[in-house]
């Protein structure tokens, strides 16, 4: 599995400002809906639901929330890089300014947690975080998302 199987350019934004955790569920919902044609209010619901069962935070900044909804056929993802760090309940308590969210299929499996390992294993890569915090420019954001990979397997 790779970043450009699992998330496409339109699925890429800088986002401003969002003033709380639950305004960015909403801010997540939002561009899936738009890249995807995902029902926003059953992303919504879905994001705080699995957000409930502890956070997704996962430190350094970054947070890795994700769901599992109805009639999706493949696991999708969706980047936000935040102008603004807001509070995710992080496991550092630091605030958080990258955001990659995943949608799977109910019953993905372990196409979901390789998705979720090849996100987490990327993201905990400070270069590219840095690389990514450098760049207020979605198709570059996408670009460096997608070339990572590229670099590692060369």
């Amino acid at each position: 599995m790779k970043f450009v199987d699992l998330v496409k350019p339109e699925a890429v934004k800088l986002l401003g400002s969002t003033s709380s955790k639950k305004r960015l569920m909403h801010d997540i919902a939002d561009l899936a809906e738009q890249a995807y044609g995902l029902n926003a209010d059953a992303s919504v619901e879905a994001l705080v639901e699995r957000e409930s069962l502890g956070p997704t935070g996962v430190g350094h900044g970054v947070a890795l929330p994700h769901a599992r909804l109805p009639g999706l056929d493949e696991v999708i993802g969706a980047f936000l890089l935040l102008e603004k760090p807001v509070d995710f309940d992080a496991v550092d308590r630091q605030p958080v300014d990258i955001v990659f969210a995943l949608f799977a299929p109910e019953d993905a499996g372990v196409a979901h947690l390789k998705a979720l390992a090849l996100v987490s294993r990327s993201l905990r890569d400070p270069s590219l975080c840095a690389k990514l915090r450098a760049n207020r420019d979605a198709s570059k954001l996408y670009t460096i998302l997608t070339e990572s990979e590229a670099v590692k397997a060369a």
